[in-house]
């Protein structure tokens, strides 16, 4: 089972934004993408998710064509959350966490929207938020109820499929107890097979919550692996280009296992 790209560029005004990538996620294992901004990263993260198509090149999803996976089917088994999801509607949060569970209407699996909705708001601790207007909340308020509505399109403990959570810096708003809280969270959904991958720019987060990283610059792949192995002061002085090797934190113990 795997999520993972064979030779895809994507390529704009002749110039490739991502070159030849060669690239496999695994379930059970938290994946973070890092690098430069403009490196390439939120590009294969789209590819992965089938929001955008490569221009050569092919995109697999635990084994099949991206492409031949029919969009009902393919919205049980990927959730995706954007850097910066648009939603200009004052829809309330519990209505936008609803949102997740489009793709079960009709089903038998519909008569356990609102327990989902309920579990999925307890994680993120939103359930105070339930009623109130998605428009007047704070950036970081938004994060967690985008991700929220993520959750719940992915929520069916009777599946067969691996359910694929993708997030594009989903910290970047939050402030840091729910950061790590996040970061938590994630840990235990991957110790249940999910599969994770996750856009990073915060290399402390990346050290001491992920199981793998995935090295970009200029729309290339440098290097992919386990962090231990792959994160260290010379890769990242490497892929930022920065003068001397970055030292990286000692890690903590503050949540993961």
């Amino acid at each position: 089972m795997s999520a993972a790209l064979q030779q895809a560029s994507v390529i704009r005004s002749r110039r490739a934004i991502l070159d030849r990538a060669e690239l496999v996620c695994r379930p059970g294992r938290l994946s973070t993408f890092v690098g430069p901004n403009g490196a390439g990263k939120s590009t294969a993260l789209k590819l992965l998710t089938g929001s955008l198509k490569p221009d050569q090149g092919s995109v697999t999803l635990d084994g099949e064509a991206l492409p031949s996976i029919a969009p009902l089917a393919l919205a049980k088994r990927r959730a995706f959350v954007a850097q910066t999801p648009l939603l200009s509607f004052p829809f309330q949060v519990h209505e936008v966490v609803a949102m997740g569970r489009t793709p079960y209407h009709g089903t038998t699996r519909a008569s356990d929207d609102e327990a989902v909705i309920d579990e999925v708001m307890g994680l993120l601790d939103i359930e105070g938020l339930a009623e109130r207007n998605y428009l007047t909340l704070s950036g970081g308020e938004r994060q967690r109820v985008n991700i929220a509505r993520a959750l719940a399109q992915l929520w069916d403990h009777e599946t067969t499929h691996t359910p694929w959570l993708f997030l594009d810096e989903p910290t970047s708003a939050l402030d840091l107890k729910y950061q790590l809280r996040l970061m938590q969270l994630l840990r235990q959904l991957v110790k249940r097979d999910w599969g994770i991958v996750v856009v990073l720019h915060d290399l402390q987060l990346v050290q001491e919550y992920a199981h793998d990283v995935v090295l970009f610059q200029n729309g290339r792949l440098l290097g992919a692996g386990p962090v231990d192995q792959w994160l260290t002061p010379v890769t990242v002085q490497q892929v930022f280009e920065l003068e001397k090797p970055y030292a990286l934190g000692a890690g903590s113990s503050s949540g993961a296992s």
